[in-house]
């Protein structure tokens, strides 16, 4: 208990100066829920190993760092060839970046929207928008049910905002593009994006975190989305974060009747990443379909959680994620499917694939069914396997060396996701960050 109380000590710490000076100006509303999240984290503290949602997966590179809230901006430089990577100038795209979890202006760009949009970064937004803001904020990603959203909600400085009013077609994906480049070890990037779909939207979002850091440091983003009645929605995150880097990730969906929500997520280079993927299908003809590729080597953990929450009749809801983990890398897959009472007609589906291309390296998958209605269509299954050595033999067998041939089968593994992605910039952007792993590491492919 000491241990654990000592973790949580230099967060309450950093939150009394916080609310000394950063909070003064926010409305009291705004203050409130900061202090019912501190609160909230100080009676819970951090999950063990203990608590069945965590069981899996140990919290030690967090609570090892010491904790620097990242107030204020780092200096950024960006190469010519980062630049043109992360920024995407070239495509007709809107996209709002934000280094060490605070907007900059000077590198976003926003396209003509129609008219009622609003779109920008949420500090400013507060003081615009606040009402519409308080409606929404915190109203799914609750800090009561997750220690990282309590974080968040506590300490959060900035992120993006999104609001598409009724009827409104975005034609052009938007994408918020997060830059971590902390300048000390321990900096804390917490990052809170808002997005509201109204009845009979059509929008597509890209959610990127990047860093190219050695240093080791943690970003905690949440991301709140409601999806209104006849809305259509796509929407993808991509961690590429550093080395050393911890991700904490909350992504909540809330959907109204007969809107359908198209959802990729896909985790990569950071040292310890979890996500947490909620959907709620709140009224009927609703779909969901949620799609995930991660791929971990050396000593990494990637851990994925994800819950679809049936809440009304005549739903459909599918989940295909994918596993690549070599090396000692350790895979988390915990995904479950939840069926009430009066959510009869659910066809719901759900499928873990994972490729392990080293004898040392794990993965603890656990779909679930929580089903309390009797008139449904559900059915979930998890694979755990190696590469078939008749495919490479195959291959072998047409001039093709062993190597090639091994990240020739890695690469269509995994390609089985990104290929769903419908915004072509972002899905060339996903391969070619695929294929200069397979690449440009060898172990990747003999030992990930």
């Amino acid at each position: 208990m000491k241990q654990e109380a000592d973790a949580t000590r230099p967060y309450l710490a950093a939150f009394q100066k916080f609310q000394g000076n950063g909070m003064a100006s926010e409305p009291a509303w705004l203050r409130t829920l900061r202090q019912d999240a501190i609160s909230r984290f100080a009676e819970t503290g951090f999950p063990t190993l203990r608590h069945e949602e965590w069981r899996y997966t140990s919290l030690a590179p967090i609570t090892r760092l010491p904790f620097r809230p990242a107030l204020e901006p780092g200096r950024l430089e960006l190469s010519r060839e980062e630049s043109e990577e992360l920024l995407l100038r070239r495509f007709k795209q809107s996209c709002l970046v934000f280094v060490d979890g605070h907007f900059a202006p000077d590198l976003s760009s926003i396209l003509p929207m129609p008219a009622g949009v609003r779109i920008g970064n949420l500090a400013s937004a507060l003081r615009t928008d606040g009402d519409r803001i308080r409606h929404f904020l915190a109203r799914y990603a609750r800090g009561d049910e997750h220690a990282f959203t309590a974080l968040n909600g506590a300490f959060f400085r900035d992120g993006a905002y999104v609001c598409i009013p009724r009827g409104v077609a975005v034609e052009d994906p938007i994408r918020l593009l997060f830059i971590v480049h902390p300048e000390e070890s321990g900096a804390t990037v917490h990052a809170r994006n808002l997005i509201v779909l109204e009845e009979g939207c059509r929008a597509a979002f890209s959610e990127r975190y990047f860093s190219s850091s050695q240093a080791p440091y943690m970003t905690n983003a949440v991301t709140e989305i409601t999806v209104g009645a006849n809305a259509r929605l796509e929407y993808g995150k991509v961690i590429s974060e550093g080395p050393e880097a911890c991700h904490m990730g909350n992504l909540q969906f809330h959907q109204s009747r007969e809107s359908e929500l198209l959802s990729h997520s896909f985790s990569w280079d950071a040292r310890f990443a979890r996500n947490d993927i909620r959907s709620i299908l709140d009224g009927e003809g609703i779909r969901c379909l949620l799609n995930g590729l991660y791929v971990a080597g050396a000593n990494q953990v990637v851990d994925h959680h994800t819950v679809i929450d049936h809440a009304k009749p005549r739903c459909a809801s599918h989940q295909f994620y994918n596993g690549i983990l070599g090396g000692r890398a350790r895979g988390v897959f915990n995904g479950k499917i939840f069926v009430r009472p009066d959510a009869q007609k659910t066809d719901a589906k759900q499928t873990n694939r994972n490729l392990l291309l080293s004898d040392t390296a794990t993965i603890d998958t656990k779909p679930q069914l929580e089903i309390f209605a009797d008139d449904v269509k559900c059915t979930h299954g998890a694979t755990v396997g190696h590469l078939d050595e008749e495919a490479i033999f195959y291959l072998r067998s047409r001039g093709i060396g062993r190597e090639t041939a091994r990240r020739m089968l890695v690469y269509a593994f995994a390609s089985d996701i990104i290929n769903r992605v419908s915004f072509e910039p972002v899905r060339a952007q996903l391969d070619r960050l695929l294929l200069r792993r397979l690449e440009g590491h060898t172990e990747l492919v003999e030992r990930l």
